[in-house]
């Protein structure tokens, strides 16, 4: 209901620092359709979209980021800053005075030209991440501090503020000298601000505040010293009868316990097995909480660490001393923002279905891209194009491209028949020829070879339904306990995916899921999880690892986390002693081995097990063909479950096609950031800047050179670069005792570089580990490059990968375009995407081995797919569906979505997309709704669009084969010759139709709309009744 002028409040977004998409995905975007504006705002879980009419706003409601479709109406939003960068109007032109001063003349010409199409963002209004560049001319003429923006006397306490100072001088000459470096090299104008506030100055105002200085131990010289008195208390990480003792003893001092903790339900089931009476309270106050009748007061809270002060007679226990550690909580920003870049539990369902997981890549086209048409095979998009046709009626069409320059117009109402053409690494596909039957000898070779794999899957599916497994019990009080100790909050697609293990698990169907997921988001958890669950129970547990680095990865976490379970944890792999090997061997056969964590020498004869109830496979990709086969083995006898760290074809297809159940975990973990990736030349004063800086924030990074002749050499001109770093060596050809050493002074911190191969590629975890140089990246495929750029950024801090190619040498087409892929796909989840750009990513194509990799290059992936899923239905016995894309419509009504209605061409061929895969007329009008909904009133091209498509899926529903223009004579409804109906009977009921044997020909002289759905839903009623009878 207010009045706001929609131009001036849009005006009012960009100068806040929103930025404007086509559809708005993470906070900070905002999204304009006509009178429709969508806005993430950064204070909100999800973004709200305001409906303008005129200069009044008629509605304003929430709405979800995966489906964009409405939510809830509310009745008023407030708009926060996007970002910390001051873009009103005046600012702009101040910054834009100040940086029109400097002289550019030093700048390199391709620094030249970025700062200019930059300044002209700016000067337009439009925020990209270069406008950044600006912050320090935007922001006043002195960087505003926290304390610019507090208006009321406040307390200021300062932790451990003179070694703060010490760090922030370093920090600052480390700045400076790094900004100096960039004026050198021509990269920043001469003169150019930091924008930061200097160290003095900043010291100044805390002086002038007269901040407290918070420290352990005062300095011997200290003047004013005031002891608060407030102690560490000891921690008891599970040892509850020593926490009991404790509480009893604190009662005789008249002490008061008060437990602060987010496992409140855990800790009150143990507090009453120890005997420990508990009382619950909102808020503790020494003076108003009474605990004469109880040993402790919980309250339910987050506390990172528990301590005593004494005058006021009060303990407080956080988790990190009751269960040895404290969940960690983002803020509620955080977590919504976590939650809306990937999707939420509902979205993981959708994307488990395989559905959300395919938009997310294949629908996605642009000009040239290579394209498959299920009817007439490869071809290469050309554009959209408008075409009226001899009514006067205007259409819209995707225009193909084939072979000998041959041109095909597909009917927007058609394109779900198009997918993007998906072959794999090495695939170049000829582009088909039209009318020759080419293409469907191409798709009858394909279909046997598709056949003879579902009868393969659906053997080894039906060995599994027939056996037998183990039923796990449901979950224990350890269980439960186990769970209560992981650190950190877990993503709601963790939750929704453990569930769905654990289902598996306590059914007596042998369990074969594989949980596809991004790199670091939470995979190694549920595997914890799960093995504990099978072990508790007394069955024995494998883990198989592609390496012998992530198998001593998992052994170290899986040994942490269990620590306070009778569970053990056994490793195989050639870090093992002779002696470590037999002992572990002998474990398994006796049953005194709970766990082992092992690489492919787990799968080799002599290993025995007494009990073994779960294989979990990581990575089962990277394992060789006889590995494979040991696999479809132990599928049939156990549970297996599966880790990838990309959603590859292979598991995804399996899925789809109902052979294996697959989960996804599409939700970044909390407070994790995408990894800021740079592709550029290799220049010793780049490296040694990149490393300096991470050094700086006391952090630690990978050099990663994949060639052992020659790293020692690398790592020796790293360490003339970086005389102040250590810098270790590790590579696959070590020395066993070597490497293992190598990895654990990295892992511990006292190497500050580790110079390695790819031998790092998977699994590995370093937190303090957050930039990563890759040397020589032009000669790594798009996988190892993607999973490389995985092991740093995996603690919550800003993550640098830098992808280096030789500075004098051209690359190839094929590595160049593989570096532009990884740069362009920056964003936490992505990991599909890749996949589906590059088959080279996880050898994914390898449906059941390498033999089929041609077969998916020859039609295409989704083709495959689809001929796949139809030969698994077939063999079931199932009716294979046909689309209703199979029915010709040519109707005389201009049928399209104008682009004054949706003006992004990418966004518009998704919706002609998502409308043309409708299979109901329910669906159909949940899809109109939702344009409705996001875009405004339909105009009538659109409500057109969407009669076609009605009309398309009933005449499908009927059998017929087309609904068409007669040129002159109205409209011509065909069908079979065969298809047994009472044509005739059908057109008496309708005014101006006529009936031969196979066709009803309709007066388009009338109303004909409203006619025409009723002729096809009537024949479509006649076509069931005559099923139903001779069934």
């Amino acid at each position: 209901g207010d009045h706001a002028a929609r131009d001036e409040f849009l005006a009012r977004l960009v100068s806040l620092g929103y930025r404007q998409e086509s559809a708005v995905s993470v906070p900070g975007d905002f999204a304009v359709r006509g009178g429709i504006v969508d806005v993430f705002g950064l204070d909100r879980s999800k973004p709200w979209r305001a409906e303008w009419f005129g200069d009044d706003v008629d509605d304003i409601r929430t709405f979800d980021v995966d489906t964009q479709e409405s939510i809830a109406k509310i009745e008023s939003v407030a708009v926060w800053p996007a970002r910390e960068l001051d873009l009103r109007p005046q600012s702009v032109r101040r910054a834009l005075t100040i940086v029109g001063a400097f002289d550019m003349s030093s700048l390199r010409d391709d620094v030249r030209e970025a700062w200019e199409r930059d300044r002209g963002h700016l000067e337009d209004g439009v925020y990209n991440e270069g406008v950044d560049l600006f912050f320090p001319y935007l922001n006043a003429d002195r960087p505003a501090t926290l304390l610019d923006h507090v208006s009321k006397p406040i307390v200021l306490f300062a932790a451990g503020g003179e070694r703060q100072r010490r760090i922030a001088e370093r920090h600052a000459e480390e700045i400076e000298g790094l900004r100096q470096q960039e004026e050198d090299r021509g990269e920043l104008p001469v003169g150019s601000r930091t924008g930061l506030l200097e160290p003095g100055a900043l010291f100044e105002r805390l002086t002038a505040q007269r901040a407290f200085d918070v420290v352990r131990e005062p300095e011997p010289d200290a003047a004013l010293v005031a002891d608060l008195g407030w102690q560490g208390v000891e921690s008891y990480a599970g040892r509850f009868d020593a926490f009991a003792r404790a509480v009893g003893d604190a009662e005789r001092q008249q002490t008061s316990v008060v437990v602060v903790s987010r496992q409140q339900r855990r800790f009150e089931e143990l507090a009453a097995e120890h005997g420990i009476e508990a009382a619950d309270v909102d808020v503790f106050d020494p003076e108003q909480t009474s605990l004469d009748a109880a040993g402790c007061a919980v309250v339910a809270d987050d506390l990172s660490q528990g301590f005593a002060t004494h005058d006021a007679g009060v303990v407080f226990y956080a988790d990190s001393e009751l269960f040895g550690v404290s969940k960690r909580r983002g803020s509620p920003l955080a977590r919504g923002a976590r939650r809306v870049v990937s999707t939420s539990a509902r979205g993981a369902r959708r994307a488990a279905s395989g559905r959300a997981a395919r938009e997310a890549y294949v629908l996605e086209f642009a000009p040239g891209d290579v394209v498959v048409h299920r009817d007439h095979g490869i071809g290469r998009f050309v554009e959209m194009r408008s075409v009226t046709d001899d009514s006067g009626a205007e259409h819209e069409y995707m225009l193909l491209e084939y072979a000998e320059s041959d041109r095909l117009f597909v009917p927007v109402e058609h394109l779900d028949r198009v997918d993007r053409y998906v072959g794999g690494a090495d695939s170049h596909p000829t582009l088909s020829k039209l009318g020759t039957g080419e293409w469907e000898r191409t798709k009858r070779r394909v279909k046997e070879r598709t056949e003879e794999v579902a009868r393969e899957l659906l053997g080894l599916y039906s060995r599994r339904e027939a056996a037998s497994g183990h039923a796990f019990a449901p979950d224990a009080a350890w269980q439960q306990e186990l769970e209560a100790s992981f650190p950190y909050e877990e993503t709601p697609d963790q939750l929704l995916v453990m569930e769905e293990i654990k289902r598996d698990m306590e059914s007596s169907r042998p369990m074969d899921r594989v949980v596809c997921g991004d790199v670091g988001f939470g995979k190694t958890e549920l595997a914890v999880r799960a093995a504990f669950k099978a072990a508790i129970e007394g069955r024995q547990v494998a883990m198989l690892v592609p390496t012998t680095v992530l198998c001593q990865q998992h052994f170290t976490t899986f040994k942490e986390r269990l620590a306070p379970f009778p569970i053990t944890v056994h490793q195989l792999s050639r870090f093992c002693t002779d002696e470590e090997v037999a002992r572990t061997l002998a474990g398994l056969r006796s049953g005194g081995a709970d766990i082992v964590i092992g690489t492919h020498r787990l799968l080799q004869r002599d290993v025995d097990f007494r009990n073994l109830g779960l294989v979990i496979i990581d990575e089962e990709q990277r394992f060789g063909v006889l590995q494979k086969e040991r696999f479809k083995e132990l599928r049939v006898a156990v549970d297996v479950l599966s880790l990838s760290a990309t959603p590859i074809p292979r598991t995804l297809h399996m899925s789809l096609a109902g052979i294996r159940d697959l989960s996804v975990i599409q939700t970044p973990p909390e407070e994790r950031q995408p990894i800021k990736t740079y592709v550029t030349a290799r220049e010793d004063s780049l490296v040694r800047e990149v490393f300096t800086r991470e050094l700086a924030r006391e952090g630690q990074a990978f050099f990663v050179h994949n060639r052992v002749a020659s790293i020692e050499v690398e790592a020796e001109k790293l360490r003339r670069l970086l005389p102040e770093a250590r810098i270790e060596v590790a590579h696959g050809q070590m020395p066993e005792a070597h490497l293992a050493s190598a990895m654990r002074s990295f892992s511990e911190g006292a190497v500050d570089v580790l110079a390695c191969t790819t031998i790092i590629e998977s699994g590995l975890d370093i937190p303090n580990a957050n930039t990563i140089v890759v040397n020589d990246a032009h000669r790594l495929g798009l996988a190892q490059l993607y999973q490389l750029r995985g092991r740093v950024g995996r603690a919550g801090q800003r993550a640098y990968a830098y992808l280096l190619y030789p500075p004098l040498r051209s690359l190839s087409e094929r590595a160049d375009k593989r570096l532009d892929v990884i740069a362009d796909l920056q964003d936490l989840g992505s990991g599909f995407k890749l996949a589906m750009r590059d088959l080279e990513i996880r050898g994914a194509g390898n449906l059941l081995g390498e033999e089929q990799h041609g077969e998916i290059a020859a039609v295409g992936l989704e083709m495959y797919n689809h001929l796949l899923a139809q030969a698994v239905t077939t063999l079931q016995g199932k009716p294979v569906l046909e689309s209703p894309a199979q029915v010709t419509i040519s109707l005389p009504l201009a049928a399209f979505i104008p682009a004054g209605y949706v003006s992004d061409e990418k966004l518009r061929l998704r919706c002609y997309q998502d409308l043309a895969a409708c299979v109901s007329e329910q669906e159909l009008d949940q899809r109109a709704k939702g344009l409705v909904d996001r875009f405004g009133p339909m105009p009538a091209e659109v409500d057109s669009l969407v009669y076609s498509l009605r009309v398309r899926l009933l005449a499908a529903a009927a059998g017929a084969l087309g609904v068409e223009t007669e040129r002159g004579r109205g409209l011509l409804v065909r069908l079979t010759l065969d298809h047994g109906l009472d044509l005739r009977s059908v057109a008496t009921q309708f005014r101006g139709v006529t009936a031969t044997p196979s066709q009803l020909h309709i007066d388009t002289a009338h109303e004909w709309r409203d006619n025409l759905v009723s002729i096809v839903r009537e024949l479509g009623r006649l076509v069931r009744a005559r099923q139903q009878m001779t069934a």
